[in-house]
């Protein structure tokens, strides 16, 4: 995979237009009630309904999700009414930890910070009790903004969920008549995002140290947000020799830059470069850092690292990915170019479980990108993603609310939808195919 792979930013110019013709469609006109199935369901409970990156948070002056909150509620109504759904999986980030700006004073007790968003959103929390109660079942799959929810935490919240958990922090759920569909947020194969219980063992001391280096670029993100997203000049150091294609190594820790500074650029908060910007206290992690605590730039050895933070990140990769449960490695370099658009998780999909011959899996779901994505192999195997239910999606401007369906049985069927403010589920599988 290149450097130059498609970034997310070009995804905005896709058209627009959605198609509503789909069995599973709202025809409504009207604004929709409650009361009302999501669509007109058969007699058989064969349908997996997949939602993932809700990201509620814990204070709705800079949670993802307060707009679409109640269309969510709307929808959760509406699924207890659609007969042919045996379970609602929540594929990730449903619990948001990591969007909070730098003003946001250090926690110390995830569980806590968890009860707090949980307490934030009662009307979402009692709506997907329901949804058990309505007899559907509902699973949750671990995500990386929820990376630290415990599961007696989510227990206590939704008593009766089934939790889909491997190693901490991640998950994997198959089911579907044969186990032929296996459901996963995608953060495993993302080296800014899965769990990292190697980079800082030198700085804390520990092994528990599981924070991903993602978790550092999203606080300063929403600090920078929650600022009014001003544009300001910055001059962080610059990388200007490539290293050499034969030495994967520095490539790796070349690519870990490019991407970096890409993100630095983009996201310019008023704070400087070597302010201690971000405190945290949670994730085996104590301490206040600056940007320039995790930039990578020429050391005095000539090697590309970041000097403080996730030093080498690239080095421990083939370790971290055993450690999670990674079935198929891919090269750090592929990893760090890939892990800001589709095609690298599509190529995951592919060689984790559609073409591993350990595996007996016929659909692959992921959410984790934001970007809604239906890909049909050679061998009718699928791949989709559900993309977001957050206000405004940037990483897919044309749609946000999405979610998947995948029939099981002896063929399996599966398609992306967006929920619309009217009521209406609309098709987009035809606009999001590739």
């Amino acid at each position: 995979m290149t450097m130059n792979m498609k970034k997310i930013t070009l995804l905005t110019a896709i058209c627009t237009l959605f198609f509503s013709f789909s069995a599973y469609a709202n025809t409504a006109t009207t604004n929709s009630k409650s009361h009302e199935p999501l669509w007109r369901a058969s007699t058989t409970a064969n349908k997996i309904v997949v939602i993932s990156d809700i990201h509620i948070g814990i204070d709705d002056k800079y949670a993802e999700t307060v707009k679409n909150r109640p269309l969510l509620v709307e929808f959760l109504q509406r699924l207890q009414k659609t007969r042919d759904v045996r379970e609602l999986v929540i594929d990730g980030d449903f619990l948001d930890e990591w969007m909070v700006p730098a003003s946001y004073p250090a926690h110390t007790d995830s569980a806590a910070f968890y009860d707090k968003v949980v307490a934030n959103n009662p009307t979402v929390i009692n709506e997907l009790k329901n949804v058990m109660a309505s007899g559907i079942k509902l699973v949750y799959v671990p995500g990386n903004h929820d990376l630290l929810l415990e599961k007696k935490t989510l227990d206590k919240a939704l008593p009766g969920i089934i939790q889909a958990r491997d190693v901490a922090g991640l998950g994997a759920y198959y089911t579907g008549d044969r186990k032929e569909i296996v459901i996963e947020h995608g953060h495993r194969y993302d080296v800014f995002s899965s769990p990292d219980n190697f980079s800082n063992k030198e700085l804390t001391g520990s092994d528990k140290a599981m924070l991903p280096a993602g978790y550092f670029y999203a606080r300063v993100g929403e600090t920078w947000v929650a600022e009014g997203m001003p544009a300001i000049k910055k001059n962080y150091p610059v990388i200007t020799t490539v290293p050499d294609k034969n030495n994967m190594d520095q490539l790796g820790a070349y690519a870990y830059y490019k991407v970096l500074s890409s993100e630095f650029a983009r996201m310019t908060p008023k704070e400087g470069f070597t302010d201690k910007m971000i405190d945290v206290r949670i994730g085996g992690v104590n301490g206040r850092y600056s940007i320039q605590d995790m930039y990578p730039v020429v050391q005095a050895d000539g090697t590309i690292s970041a000097p403080v933070l996730f030093k080498n990140l690239q080095r421990n990769w083939p370790e971290r990915q055993k450690a999670n449960l990674v079935k198929v490695n891919s090269s750090f370099y592929d990893a760090a170019s890939g892990a800001i658009g589709s095609e690298y998780f599509a190529e995951q999909a592919k060689n984790q479980y559609l073409q591993n011959p350990n595996e007996k899996v016929n659909v692959v779901v992921f959410g984790h990108t934001h970007i809604p994505y239906y890909h049909k192999f050679a061998d009718n195997k699928i791949y989709v993603n559900d993309g977001t239910w957050i206000d405004i999606n940037g990483s897919y401007r044309p749609a946000t609310r999405t979610f998947v369906i995948v029939t099981t049985g002896k063929k399996n069927r599966a398609g992306v939808y967006q929920y619309m403010p009217d009521g209406k589920v609309n098709d987009i599988t035809a606009t999001v195919t590739h």
